[in-house]
């Protein structure tokens, strides 16, 4: 063996291939006995510090963190040494730091302490890698930053957002989402986002998001469906969804909910409205229709019952044509009748308005019907409110409108079942109500746009003209009163009449008064 210097050359080289290594490592890195001595430093750490190695080596790294590096806040003073765990243990340790600067900045360092140990395992040294990692750091506040901020705007958004994995159990859910199905995000645990749906929704809504037709490869565009509530109620919402892909697989999904019940409602009554307003077109142009008509048929049936009359007045009783004037006058009384439904219809019959109670309306209408035996068949309930209700309106005309309801509901019933007309005061609207109710078979849902139409009936033939409830709309429409149907079932229909109220009369009334 070649002996150099009394040091074999085998030995000289290992040794000097291991201070390259150790100098070359790109982080700076210190040898320390387990006395805290500092043994070496490698080539970095005396570049980044502008330091020599003869400040450094035989002195405690305690002493020169302190007095060089400008870190009066070791770990060591804490009696959490990372050195001291590594030497007794005999297994690396770490520390992650932030060490301000003077100036006020700061840097983030990770130091990271491994032991190097003898044949018999003992520590003999440690070696400690300071590393900076203030970037690693920054970049780390940066992402947690933008996953708060993400997080913040999913919890608050007012639509529902659910994500769930490929198994389907649920790893997301925001507040809206909770208070939309009725369940806390940690109650779901053993649950898969199939609960939240009625059977088979779930599957189809896959379906859709791998069809590359419907919407395009893991997309859902907007689509209605019913979901299910923790209470088990179903939910129509509109929701959008994605599947989440990880390297081309399928990894997760996520849907957007937003509630409709509120949206359907909405359009609801807005339905509503415009057939209302249709209907109030509609009927307008017939008034207009129906006040012509009336007026041009009108003269011709004076003539026709003024010669049919004296015509039957100058023949004998037995006479064999008096059965057949008879018809003539009759059905010419049955047109007149007809006509003047016509004109109050069109409104063209002129309107004097009192002020006169609804209670009183109701009772006088009831002794006005001349056919009393309309009700032997018929049970009649007054639920009559003792509220002070004074009307402002043509009481003559009001009162037919209440006659054609009463009649129409004892229609309804064949004459057989209860009427109930019930009376109350609504101080939002300030109307004054009355509820006809009857025990029939109700109005199927067909013909509910059609029962204020001029002629419309489903009376037999020569029992209804179908002017009744038309004629009373238009009556009621010109007092500015409203009527409609509240409610309709196969256990009977209620009629709504609602009469503007006299608050001046009423203001001068004593509340006690009823």
């Amino acid at each position: 063996m070649n002996i150099s210097c009394g040091i074999p050359v085998n030995t000289t080289l290992e040794i000097d291939w291991r201070l390259r290594v150790f100098d070359s490592l790109s982080f700076p890195t210190l040898i320390l006995s387990p006395n805290r001595t500092i043994v070496s430093v490698n080539q970095k750490l005396l570049e980044k510090f502008q330091i020599t190695k003869s400040e450094l080596v035989g002195k405690t790294c305690r002493d020169v963190f302190h007095t060089y590096f400008n870190d009066p806040e070791l770990p060591c003073t804490h009696n959490t040494c990372p050195l001291d765990k590594t030497v007794t243990e005999g297994v690396g340790h770490s520390i992650l730091r932030q060490i301000r600067n003077s100036d006020g900045s700061s840097y983030w360092e990770d130091r990271v302490f491994s032991p190097i140990l003898d044949d018999t395992g003992q520590v003999i040294y440690v070696v400690e890698s300071i590393r900076d990692v203030t970037r690693t750091k920054t970049l780390e506040k940066i992402f947690n930053d933008i996953r708060e901020f993400m997080d913040r705007v999913v919890q608050s958004s007012a639509s529902g957002i659910l994500a769930a994995d490929r198994s389907g159990k649920i790893l997301l859910m925001n507040q809206a989402a909770e208070e939309l199905f009725g369940y806390a995000f940690n109650a779901t645990k053993n649950m898969t986002v199939a609960d939240l749906y009625p059977e088979g929704v779930a599957k189809e809504i896959m379906k859709k998001l791998r069809d590359e037709v419907y919407g395009g490869r893991g997309k859902l565009p907007v689509t209605r469906v019913n979901i299910l509530t923790a209470q088990g109620e179903k939910i129509p919402v509109e929701m959008t969804g994605a599947i989440i892909y990880e390297d081309g697989r399928e990894a997760a999904t996520m849907g957007i909910y937003n509630d409709l019940r509120e949206r359907l409602a909405v359009m609801e009554k807005l339905e509503e409205a415009q057939t209302q307003l249709i209907q109030s077109e509609k009927m307008a142009s017939l008034g207009r229709l129906a006040a012509g008509v009336a007026h041009e048929i009108n003269n011709p049936l004076t003539g026709i019952l003024m010669y049919g009359s004296l015509i039957r007045e100058k023949l004998e009783p037995d006479h064999p044509l008096q059965p057949s004037l008879g018809c003539i006058i009759e059905d010419t009384e049955r047109c007149r009748d007809i006509v003047k439904n016509l004109l109050a219809y069109s409104r063209q019959s002129s309107t004097t308005r009192n002020t006169f109670s609804l209670n009183t309306l109701v009772e006088e209408s009831l002794r006005l019907i001349r056919d009393q035996k309309l009700f032997m068949t018929v049970t009649i309930r007054q639920n009559l409110s003792n509220e002070w209700m004074p009307v402002i309106a043509d009481q003559n005309k009001m009162s037919q409108v209440v006659i054609n309801l009463i009649i129409n509901a004892i229609d309804a019933m064949n004459r057989q079942g209860v009427l109930t007309l019930t009376t109350y005061r609504n101080d939002v609207t300030q109307m004054a109500c009355l509820e006809v109710s009857d025990t029939g078979c109700g109005i199927p849902k067909e013909n509910l746009s059609r029962v204020f139409d001029p002629f419309f009936t489903t009376k037999e033939m020569g029992k209804g003209t179908g002017l009744g409830l038309s004629t009373a709309y238009g009556i009621a429409k010109d007092n500015a009163g409203e009527i409609s149907i509240k409610q309709t079932s196969p256990n009977g229909t209620i009629f709504l009449l609602e009469i503007p109220l006299d608050i001046q009369s009423m203001e001068m009334m004593p509340d006690s008064i009823g």
